[in-house]
């Protein structure tokens, strides 16, 4: 019996372990997925905030969203993120004013100012889109975070494309290897979470 439980515990490692690799590899080949095209809005995942700008992770995610839409790509941003710790204005509203200094009118602009996590930025940015008449969306993230983002999309039923921002911060070997480790606990979580019903995703 006690050998049958090494056996078992070995085995549930090692699968998990491969699991995870397994899970590594596609994030790592989808960040390289760019499906850039015309749409009528950029949804920009949201990402902390620094005393009254977007964090540097932020602001490279924003600066690829102004950059579609003054190409003419899309139409409307959709900003997301409510309040990080001890802030007093949300992530979208500190976003929103960043935006608005670099020339995006205000009418094109759209916050959502509720969520903290990511399936929260998806599935409010989705009622905007609604409310709005917006039938197809831009997915604007770091590379290494569009599988995880594009899964919950695709589950929230929005007729969307991926379109990482090429100016990630994450960088050096030692950040993205960080920030790969992260996505691939979240997503590889997210992936148990969505077979469970609909109130706890």
């Amino acid at each position: 019996m006690y050998k049958f439980s090494i056996y078992a515990a070995s085995f549930f490692i090692l699968t998990l372990l491969c699991v995870l690799l397994f899970n590594a590899v596609s994030i790592v080949h989808y960040s390289h997925e760019d499906e850039t095209r015309s749409a009528d809005c950029a949804i920009v995942a949201g990402a902390g905030i620094a005393g009254d700008l977007p964090s540097a992770v932020f602001r490279e995610r924003l600066n690829h969203a102004i950059t579609l839409y003054q190409q003419g790509l899309v139409r409307k941003l959709i900003l997301t993120g409510g309040l990080s710790p001890n802030a007093t204005r949300s992530d979208a509203a500190v976003a929103q004013q960043y935006v608005l200094a670099k020339g995006i009118p205000a009418s094109a602009v759209l916050i959502e100012e509720q969520s903290t996590l990511t399936r929260e930025n998806v599935r409010f940015a989705k009622m905007l889109m609604q409310e709005h008449q917006l039938h197809s969306a831009l997915i604007v993230s770091d590379p290494l975070h569009m599988r995880r983002l594009m899964t919950i999309v695709q589950d929230n039923g929005i007729t969307a494309w991926a379109s990482p921002t090429p100016t990630s911060r994450y960088r050096s070997l030692t950040a993205k290897s960080a920030f790969l480790l992260s996505e691939t606990i979240w997503y590889s979580g997210y992936l148990i979470l969505r077979i469970l019903p609909l109130s706890f995703i």
